[in-house]
């Protein structure tokens, strides 16, 4: 049986990692072995930050439309609870930012929803 010698390969897989943790600190972005611990913590919290992003917005957008909805005297929990009784469909996003940008249209909302 040939013998086989993997020193290409394993250069390559290295220099790869060692690319992709560019900018570490430390011995981070220089040893690969904690480079490579680097590496998997960085994609790890990647990915679980852009599940959590979801959810940091809808909490911007709920403390945005009740922040708007108190001086015309409504909460975002009856706020919300009226516009859903009368069948409007837009979601926290939209409503946000009619709060944010069209005071006159977020105002039309809350009428609406206390009919």
């Amino acid at each position: 049986m040939p013998r086989v010698k993997r020193g290409v390969v394993t250069r390559r897989r290295h220099k790869k990692v060692l690319k992709q943790t560019k900018g570490q600190v430390l011995s981070r972005h220089t040893l690969f072995r904690r480079a490579n611990e680097a590496l998997l913590h960085s994609k790890y919290y990647a990915t679980v930050g852009r599940k959590k992003r979801k959810g940091d917005f809808r909490r911007l957008w709920i403390a945005r439309i009740n922040a708007a909805a108190r001086p015309l005297g409504m909460t975002y929990s009856r706020l919300m609870a009226g516009l859903k009784r009368a069948g409007v469909e837009l979601d926290r996003k939209i409503i946000a930012d009619l709060a944010v940008r069209d005071d006159k249209a977020f105002a039309q909302l809350v009428e609406t929803a206390r009919a």
